[in-house]
């Protein structure tokens, strides 16, 4: 087969690992943005859960610019107060007991697969394993693609990091099935929410089971809440609307409003699995990412955005809901808050250059699930523009 011609290419000095639309952003303003061409859209992807606040913050903006007068970043070899001070404010938040920095949601996922073996290893299992489901996404890397459980992404890149078991999503039978025959089982690991799966929320119901079998098995439960989390569901964390804590928490995109960072928060059974040399990072909590998770926690705060992510999230919801009924090829609008998938039964990769071309940006993901998690600042008045725009959008799509 005869390799692309890299000329042909907008970026052609740039690997070619993204299917891209054509269309370059150049500024934004809220939930706006605006393309090299002075096209405007209303961004109901968030840079895929990841502008928390929109674009150009008022309060965020002067904020990072002090900040990078003072320093951006000196290494780990040093304390760096304002870990601290994230630290304390995201243990106070979830009622865990502390935290590491890194700076991507796949990192946080690493990291956590590596406190789960330690956590084994410390046990007397030389050949720990970890459950992990179908239909998950925990990133790119090959430990992280190994448990992430589509196919598609896979291909390509075995062999396969070993020690996963996998079971389907919402079934504690499975789990308990599991337990009974892998005896080397350590951790369970999963998304709250599936957020590159297709929005597949885990019941609440479920994960108190699994929070019950953990206890009773001596495994730590570890919730993957890198696009769930930060507010998005109208809780800081989803699994708090289930009333569970788990032992250990990635997170990412949103902590930082657009500016790199991750996180592992760890509760009393794994806060203690690592000590020095058995993890690090070179640029993870770095002054610069830091400040912009104070910041953005500390704006939430004020502007009331968790309130606003279940109102306005259940205004867009039901008005797709509305928009959506009875038309064929719609299965279902499914989601929390401002995290909303909308599964269709056909591929609709296409929906994302017509959404652009109608003002309207977003994602498909799953082929099927055409997804929007928008800023949390997202106004009423902006839900009713989705709808308004992504509505016929759809049922367009689907008439043909």
């Amino acid at each position: 087969m005869t390799a692309p011609d890299s000329t042909t290419r907008p970026m052609p000095h740039v690997l070619n690992t993204y299917g891209r639309l054509p269309i370059a952003l150049s500024h934004g303003q809220g939930c706006r943005v605006w393309d090299t061409n002075g096209k405007r859209y209303l961004d109901g992807l968030g840079g895929i859960a990841v502008n928390t606040l929109g674009h150009a913050h008022p309060k965020l903006v002067p904020a990072l610019q002090d900040q990078i007068g003072k320093l951006i970043h000196c290494s780990n070899y040093y304390e760096v107060p304002l870990q601290e001070q994230l630290g304390a404010k995201l243990c106070a938040l979830s009622g865990l007991s502390g935290a590491f920095f890194c700076s991507t949601g796949l990192e946080a996922n690493e990291a956590a697969l590596k406190l789960a073996r330690k956590f084994g290893h410390d046990k007397g299992i030389e050949r720990p394993e970890i459950i992990v489901y179908e239909a998950a996404f925990h990133g790119r890397s090959i430990a992280t693609l190994s448990a992430t459980g589509n196919p598609k992404v896979q291909a390509g890149f075995g062999p396969l990091v070993e020690g996963f078991v996998r079971v389907p999503l919402n079934d504690l039978a499975a789990v308990e099935k599991a337990a009974r025959d892998n005896p080397n089982v350590v951790a369970v690991f999963l998304e709250t929410i599936q957020g590159e799966g297709g929005i597949h929320p885990a019941r609440w119901d479920y994960l108190q089971g699994l929070r019950a079998l953990c206890d009773r098995q001596d495994w730590l439960l570890m919730l993957d809440e890198v696009q769930c989390g930060i507010g998005r569901t109208g809780k800081w964390f989803a699994h708090q609307w289930a009333g569970v804590k788990p032992d250990v928490m990635p997170l990412a995109k949103g902590l930082g409003s657009g500016v790199p960072i991750g996180a592992v928060v760890c509760g009393p059974k794994a806060v203690n699995i690592f000590g020095p040399g058995n993890h690090g990072t070179t640029f993870g909590g770095n002054p610069l990412s830091m400040r912009a998770g104070v910041e953005t926690l500390r704006i939430m705060e004020e502007d009331g955005l968790l309130e606003n992510a279940a109102v306005i999230g259940a205004r867009l919801s039901d008005g797709l809901k509305r928009g959506l009924e009875g038309v064929s090829g719609v299965k279902e609008v499914r989601g929390a808050g401002l995290m909303i998938g909308i599964e269709l039964d056909r591929p609709c990769g296409a929906i994302l250059q017509r959404a652009a071309d109608a003002g309207l940006m977003l994602s498909v993901t799953a082929d099927r699930v055409v997804r929007l998690v928008p800023p949390l600042i997202l106004s009423a008045d902006e839900a009713d523009q989705i709808v308004q725009i992504l509505v016929p959008v759809i049922r367009d799509f689907l008439s043909e």
